[in-house]
């Protein structure tokens, strides 16, 4: 991601833009609580219908209006009818690139992980599937697409107000889990702490 891009975004998830976050925010919001009623295919019917209704009767109204003040003020989307709306190659080429590093040391990871490379690495994974396990039983993945990105939008603007405490309570548990798993890799025959 360029550095314009992940500006771009760290403004829309700090609220900088109220009004353009809002919409994001909104919009996302409305269409993963719509995706846990309907299914995909009437969300995306629905939603072609409603921008339809909108684009097809702002035509008429623009019509109906240049016929009664006699101008020639031509096609209301005209300037978006014009402009260039494909996807260059460079960037599927820029992004497909990316996707494939991640996607490739994601697979390698996980082969470090199931074939127990590091004791240790590997039963941590375990614990995460484990825990993974009642989190699934609790919610859909739906359910959690919309708390994510409830988090997404509200966690950075908590964060920012209040990092002094966050910060130093983060710092007692992060000791805490270290203490623990020290002892533990000090129980476990072959484990090697590991240096930082």
């Amino acid at each position: 991601m360029s550095e314009m891009d992940s500006k771009q975004v760290v403004d829309l998830l700090y609220w900088r833009d109220l009004q353009r976050t809002g919409v994001v925010f909104g919009a996302s919001l409305f269409l993963l609580l719509s995706l846990s009623v309907c299914s995909i295919i009437s969300v995306i019917s629905y939603v072609g219908l409603a921008l339809l209704s909108v684009t097809i009767s702002f035509r008429i109204y623009k019509g109906i209006l240049q016929a009664v003040q006699k101008s020639e003020d031509g096609h209301p989307f005209k300037m978006y009818l014009d402009k260039d709306v494909g996807i260059s190659s460079e960037l599927v080429h820029k992004y497909g690139d990316m996707a494939l590093a991640h996607f490739n040391s994601l697979i390698k990871e996980l082969r470090r992980l199931f074939l127990v490379e590091d004791l240790v690495d590997s039963l941590k994974f375990a614990v995460l599937m484990w825990i993974l396990t009642y989190v699934g039983a609790l919610f859909n993945g739906l359910t959690l697409l919309i708390l994510g990105l409830i988090g997404a939008f509200s966690w950075p603007v908590i964060y920012e107000k209040q990092q002094a405490q966050i910060d130093h309570y983060y710092g007692l548990v992060n000791k805490q889990i270290k203490d623990v798993l020290g002892k533990i890799q000090a129980k476990i025959p072959g484990a090697k702490p590991k240096t930082e």
